[in-house]
């Protein structure tokens, strides 16, 4: 195996896959990046046996081959030189040889042969859609997923496919975070998967703001999303996500409508003071006024008033403060709507002008 490559066509593949590779390893390998020199160029894979990442770049092969050495060292080595340097990498026995200019490193390797690989995935039926659409999607629901739950199907994401709509749905048993792309996917069978946090998040990372498709296709065991140049395997969550759509309270009369950013930095501020446990804060709505209140341990209080449009029945409820916080976060618009039932009910935040995205918090006693 022998190689030279430009430095920047080696180290943008290598920094795309690098996001999987933990510190920590159970396996050795897979400390490791496999390297697979070919005729159609450079191939390189990480994996933490959930989630796998493959790279390509071509050009530079002169002579084929493959062999996986230490990722983590061979990033901070192609990093560190030179802009513009021409990198070799060549095998020495049972080492890899990388020298640029009056560099030479010399690595420890293991056999391609050790390297676990993503099984087939087989038949899908593949979606194609705008790189900054999934990017979206996932950005505005994924801030729910529940944290190293013992009801495991909460510690991932939601992917549900149907005919002309692809929905996201993230919940940790408190709150509700759910958006839908409308009439971009051209798909004949329904489709239900739950996505890893891990494989999420890496999501969120390789996914650009742009236009480029990307292609999304769904398995009964894996995730796959093929951008230019990178390809994305991740294991599914194998549980049955909850009946969502029970959750989401249908609001009639008591509406209230506000702007935005002044609710949120209201919330900011009468959070400083609440119990730093719960960050419970009190709603009381009046007509066409709120008024948030907080507490703690200490005796410590603070009070927020701020006109809003609200026309329905008096209310007084409690919510956690961070909940809502993240739900305005995920939103653009100048204003929120906020439905609600009662006092021991949920309640709906939305944009009101965007109802592709929901997001539902429970109700806290205070």
């Amino acid at each position: 195996m022998k190689i030279e490559i430009q430095r920047e066509n080696l180290l943008r593949p290598l920094q795309a896959v690098i996001g999987v590779v933990e510190r920590r390893q159970t396996l050795p390998v897979l400390a490791n990046v496999l390297m697979v020199a070919d005729d159609d160029g450079l191939s390189l894979t990480t994996t933490d046996l959930e989630v796998e990442l493959v790279a390509r770049t071509s050009g530079g092969i002169q002579e084929p081959g493959q062999i996986t050495v230490p990722a983590r060292k061979l990033v901070d080595i192609v990093r560190n030189l030179p802009e513009g340097a021409s990198v070799r990498l060549t095998l020495d026995q049972d080492r890899a040889v990388v020298s640029a200019e009056r560099s030479r490193f010399t690595l420890a390797t293991l056999p391609a042969t050790e390297f676990p690989t993503v099984e087939d995935i087989g038949d899908t039926e593949p979606v194609l859609l705008p790189q900054g659409h999934l990017r979206e999607l996932i950005e505005k629901t994924h801030f729910s997923m529940a944290l190293q739950d013992v009801r495991y199907y909460l510690n991932g994401l939601l992917l549900e496919l149907e005919p002309q709509r692809l929905r996201a749905v993230a919940t940790d048993g408190h709150r509700l975070a759910m958006g839908e792309l409308l009439g971009e996917v051209q798909v004949q069978n329904n489709q239900q998967v739950i996505v890893p946090r891990k494989g999420i998040q890496e999501l969120l990372r390789l996914l650009d703001d742009t236009d480029d498709q990307v292609r999304l296709e769904l398995s009964g065991n894996h995730i796959r999303v093929t951008l230019p140049e990178l390809r994305f395997t991740s294991k599914l969550i194998d549980g049955r996500f909850p009946d969502y759509q029970r959750v989401i309270p249908h609001v009639e009369g008591n509406v209230m409508l506000a702007d935005r950013e002044t609710l949120r930095q209201a919330l900011v501020r009468a959070s400083i003071l609440s119990n730093e446990k719960y960050r419970g804060v009190r709603f009381t709505l009046e007509q066409d006024g709120l008024k948030i209140q907080s507490n703690n341990p200490e005796q410590e209080q603070a009070d927020e008033e701020l006109a809003v449009d609200y026309k329905g029945t008096p209310l007084e409820v409690g919510f956690n403060a961070s909940y809502l916080l993240d739900a305005l976060a995920a939103m653009d618009s100048e204003q929120v709507r906020m439905g609600l039932v009662d006092a021991n009910s949920s309640c709906l935040l939305q944009d009101p002008s965007n109802e592709g995205y929901s997001y539902v918090v429970m109700p806290m006693r205070l």
